[in-house]
């Protein structure tokens, strides 16, 4: 008999890649959300996929995730401690591993390059704490001997059907109608200021090793990013080139920068390129054998071919990549 699997939120970003992953590997799936929402990109192997409609604001849903009977539970859309909590006190004794979905901003601005598990500053802001609060109750569970468990914590993720992070920090889409049109884009701050971003194939690829080498991954927590970030100045240029121009850059104080960009857009690029974020994969390397497939930019250009082709991004001239 297969060993089941029940993923918490797998019609998402790295559930779209993952599922499809777990059912080729011989897994028996079961999908938990709260709608019908379709994966970002089609599979064939979702035909073979249990789908269960359960909201986590529930009182039983720990109840729920429980009855399911798993041997190992993927819980991608986990964001406070107190839920994080709930599920470990019901799934302790009824599953064999727990992998939950972190993030980079539990690491604060860096102070060092690369970045590692133990090496990152404290969290900034409500969701970066909670993260980092829960992968240290996870390891302290673990350790303890009661559930079993990992943490996994992508970078900013990026695949085809969703907006990237772009080179300034946001989910502007005039960034992209500046750079392609070869316009002055006004950059804040020094230009260096990194991202790193991965591949959502490669995190669901992360979730996969984490679940077959349980022995490796129990107790650990991991950074999953791609090989390289990329700063500002470059990521501008890479995608400036992939439209035939060279990037023209204007270098402007975050004081004038808030005065043109919209605050939404300001603040995004603010909590991205203050933290300046560059990290480390040698850990999930050697425990895991993690081996990403996508460069940043690589990555990136796929979201956008996506966007660009299905009307969802205007440029100002097509591809020449």
């Amino acid at each position: 008999m297969s060993e089941r699997v029940v993923v918490i939120g797998g019609s998402g970003h790295i559930g779209t890649f993952l599922v499809p992953r777990l059912v080729r590997a011989g897994y028996e799936v079961v999908n938990v959300s709260r709608g019908s929402r379709a994966a970002y990109v089609g599979a064939p192997e979702w035909e073979q996929v249990r789908q269960v409609v359960a909201d986590r604001e529930d009182a039983g849903f720990p109840d729920r995730i429980a009855e399911l009977g798993a041997d190992a539970v993927v819980d991608l859309v986990c964001f406070t401690l107190e839920s994080a909590g709930a599920l470990v006190e019901r799934l302790r004794g009824q599953a064999g591993h727990l992998v939950h979905c972190g993030s980079i901003w539990r690491y604060g601005p860096s102070l060092r390059s690369p970045i590692s598990e133990d090496s990152g500053t404290a969290p900034e802001g409500e969701y970066g704490v909670q993260k980092d609060l829960i992968a240290r109750m996870l390891k302290e569970e673990t350790a303890s001997g009661g559930l079993v468990t990992t943490s996994l914590h992508p970078g900013h993720i990026v695949g085809p059907g969703w907006h990237p992070i772009g080179p300034l920090g946001s989910l502007d889409p005039e960034v992209w109608a500046t750079l392609s049109a070869g316009r002055p884009l006004r950059v804040p701050g020094s230009g260096t200021e990194s991202m790193h971003h991965v591949h959502a194939d490669d995190v669901a690829q992360s979730f996969e090793l984490a679940i077959a080498r349980r022995d490796a991954a129990a107790g650990e927590d991991f950074v999953i990013v791609a090989p390289t970030a990329l700063n500002v100045r470059g990521y501008a240029e890479i995608a400036a080139g992939w439209f035939g121009h060279g990037a023209s850059l204007e270098f402007v104080t975050w004081e004038e920068f808030r005065r043109t960009a919209s605050p939404e857009h300001a603040e995004a690029s603010w909590e991205h390129l203050h933290r300046s974020h560059c990290f480390s994969i040698d850990k999930a390397e050697s425990l895991l054998g993690y081996a990403p497939r996508y460069e940043p930019e690589a990555a990136v250009l796929e979201s956008v071919r996506r966007l660009i082709e299905h009307g969802e991004l205007e440029v100002a001239g097509p591809l020449v990549v």
